[in-house]
């Protein structure tokens, strides 16, 4: 099994602190920083797992969500959603739309790790 991340955040400092976590620890890691084009960007990319901010430029995350669920081909794609905004209404709307798991910022590296490989079952 694969075990390949597509990282849509649209903030660089972020961006990198993850692909470092993630790639020590044996991940094949891409990043998008452009909401309005990510759908497009997961088609291209076919990750195994997607982490997802929710607000980006162009379209927010929780928009390119309920697109990917939408979307035979992304419905079952593991999608973690990042927030800065931990509110339980952000939360209940990223279930609505059918998120896999939502963290907030800040997050431990340990608690990604153990949440993406859970996602995947590894």
């Amino acid at each position: 099994m694969g075990r390949h991340v597509l990282l849509i955040e649209d903030e660089p400092n972020i961006t990198e602190a993850m692909r470092f976590i993630l790639a020590r620890d044996g991940w094949t890691v891409s990043s998008h920083a452009d909401g309005a084009t990510a759908v497009n960007a997961v088609s291209r990319a076919k990750p195994d797992v997607v982490v997802l901010d929710v607000m980006l430029p162009g379209r927010s995350g929780y928009d390119i969500l309920r697109d990917l669920r939408a979307n035979p081909d992304t419905k079952a794609l593991p999608v973690m959603m990042l927030t800065a905004r931990g509110q339980v209404r952000d939360r209940e709307r990223a279930e609505s739309f059918g998120v896999s798991h939502f963290m907030t910022k800040p997050f431990s590296n340990r608690e990604v790790l153990d949440t993406l490989n859970s996602l995947l079952g590894t």
